[in-house]
């Protein structure tokens, strides 16, 4: 679709400056981009890449791939950046092609900032810049080279 977000960004008509992590025929993992903003680490999202709005519009196929993707993005997120717990979860109110948010919480994170969006609040978050981003991105993506 011409006016999605998602689709633009697959196709390569807009960059953004999240940074890729795997992709094949089904999905596409990058780290999001969080604008000019510090980043907080790990926040992952998958895209499916045909256009669907919600998980119900996946294919059989699509949604077999998405799920071991999901599996496989937050073993690498415990594995190489040792996340205590990580947080998925769909909201497709502003963009209507199904992504899927994936953010860890880091050991230490102290309860009241448990939860996808309140570990953006901990003062200690791990946040960082886009080099910081890119060097995370390059250890998932070799995690994910070592899997499949």
């Amino acid at each position: 679709m011409e006016d999605c977000f998602i689709c633009q960004k697959h196709s390569g008509t807009i960059q953004t400056a999240g940074n890729a992590i795997y992709e094949n025929e089904f999905v596409q993992v990058g780290h999001i981009d969080n604008g000019e903003n510090p980043h907080y680490l790990g926040h992952v999202m998958i895209d499916l890449k045909r256009h669907a709005p919600t998980l119900a519009d996946m294919t059989e196929v699509e949604s077999a791939a998405f799920g071991k993707m999901m599996s496989a993005v937050s073993k690498a997120l415990m594995e190489t950046e040792k996340a205590e717990h990580v947080y998925c979860y769909v909201l497709g109110d502003a963009v209507p092609h199904l992504h899927m948010h994936v953010v860890p919480r880091y050991p230490n994170t102290p309860k009241q900032y448990w939860g996808p969006n309140a570990v953006y609040d901990w003062e200690e978050a791990p946040m960082g810049n886009e080099e910081d981003v890119r060097a995370l991105c390059e250890r998932l993506a070799a995690y994910f080279k070592n899997i499949t």
